[in-house]
């Protein structure tokens, strides 16, 4: 699998009876993320910019992500960077959504 598999994927509903992903699966996930990564069972990045306006258009774009997918992160905003935080409530633990939405975000990234 590679990141344009994420890409091409759409997030499903997980159901408390789904299990969250392996440590494994995860990590090998998680190499196709660059400068993301794993922490406390969430999925991370701090995403750096040249100013607040780029901030803010990034989290607007994410917003958007969020909507489409019906997969929302943690966004923690400030003056010039982002950090976006992915985990799934309703299974307590990572979900291939996470993942396909950090790709999603990635792709964004480098338009």
């Amino acid at each position: 699998m590679h990141r344009g598999d994420l890409l091409n994927k759409r997030c499903q509903p997980c159901t408390g009876g789904t299990p969250p992903l392996s440590a494994e699966t995860s990590r090998g996930l998680l190499e196709m993320l660059p400068g993301w990564a794993l922490r406390n069972e969430r999925l991370e990045k701090l995403f750096a910019f040249k100013n607040h306006y780029e901030v803010m258009a990034f989290v607007n774009a994410i917003a958007w992500v969020s909507h489409r997918e019906n997969h929302h992160p943690e966004l923690t905003v400030g003056y010039k960077d982002c950090r976006v935080s992915y985990s799934t409530h309703a299974i307590n633990g990572l979900s291939e959504n996470d993942f396909i939405c950090a790709a999603k975000l990635e792709r964004l990234r480098e338009i």
